[in-house]
């Protein structure tokens, strides 16, 4: 029994502060027991072959992959490997549905990647054990990650999770075809700031410019990061050139209520810089493209005087 078109890709159960777990298999039957087993643990996501698990993985970021060994076209072990070989995506752990036995294969599937298998017929038991322990490593493998992906003196997102995260917003709105933006932000005179105030008043600074960043965007799928020294960025995706200037005031108004004196720029206050771009991504280009236009524009504001925003 195989899903009917108009259900594929659709997700089960629409609650989005659960973990997400991701069955493709083309037999509805084990779609359906395995709904029934994580439903109120997870937020069940389907797919009904092997390109659309991808697709699907690339969409909803899942927290865990059930993925069946044999299916028509991209069969398992290579979506498994797809899965691995991408920067975003390799940490989700995956465990082959399998109707084999074979030890050989077994092997194989681990080294393409996989975490375990479960055999046909599904035990519930067994699988319900096995997917909740590796559901477990996982959560505590996220917590290292996300440590890991944090600037340790702002405690915002660091250059790490910024490539990260503007790699998967890229494909994102490629697939989309809706707007990515992202604006540069850098700290005008900051090395006369250092040089006359200390280090440890650079710090405080650094913290409050972040703060502002961060306040500056209201949506949870936007980013904030430090990027560089005194260097930050904000991803926007799905936000047109137009509504940029809504987040751009917000920035600039945050960093004039923080009223930081500097003796050392001419306006005797702590100001910032910031370049814009907006590109509907292509396949065909990656995102230095968008990175490269909004330093352009960085570059431009800061020629020009400084304390202002260029596109």
């Amino acid at each position: 029994m195989r899903l009917d078109e108009a259900e594929q890709g659709e997700v089960l159960t629409p609650k989005r502060e659960k973990p997400r777990l991701l069955v493709v298999d083309d037999q509805a039957v084990n779609v359906r027991l395995i709904y029934d087993l994580f439903q109120s643990e997870f937020s069940v996501f389907m797919a009904t072959n092997g390109e659309m698990g991808l697709a699907k993985s690339r969409e909803i970021m899942p927290d865990i992959i059930l993925l069946d060994v044999v299916m028509d076209g991209l069969n398992g072990y290579d979506l498994c490997r797809q899965l691995k070989a991408d920067e975003t995506l390799k940490h989700i752990p995956v465990i082959f549905i399998t109707g084999q036995f074979n030890e050989e294969d077994e092997v194989y599937g681990f080294k393409m990647g996989a975490v375990d298998f479960i055999h046909k017929p599904i035990n519930p038991v067994i699988t319900r054990a096995r997917v909740m322990t590796h559901m477990q490593h996982k959560l505590q493998a996220d917590i290292l990650r996300n440590i890991s992906m944090l600037d340790g003196l702002t405690n915002i997102a660091n250059r790490r999770h910024f490539n990260a995260e503007i790699e998967r917003m890229w494909r994102n709105c490629a697939r989309e075809q809706q707007t990515l933006s992202l604006i540069i932000i850098d700290i005008d005179y900051f090395k006369q700031y250092n040089d006359h105030y200390g280090h440890l008043a650079g710090d405080s600074v650094l913290r409050k410019v972040a703060e502002s960043v961060t306040a500056a965007i209201k949506r949870p799928q936007d980013l904030a990061a430090r990027v560089g020294g005194e260097e930050f960025a904000l991803l926007l995706p799905n936000t047109p050139e137009e509504n940029l200037c809504a987040v751009l005031e917000r920035l600039f108004t945050n960093i004039r209520v923080c009223d930081i004196a500097h003796d050392k720029s001419p306006l005797g206050k702590l100001s910032v810089s910031a370049g814009c771009s907006s590109v509907i991504p292509k396949n065909t280009e990656d995102t230095s493209t968008l990175y490269k236009r909004a330093d352009t524009a960085l570059y431009r504001a800061k020629q020009q005087g400084k304390n202002q925003y260029v596109f």
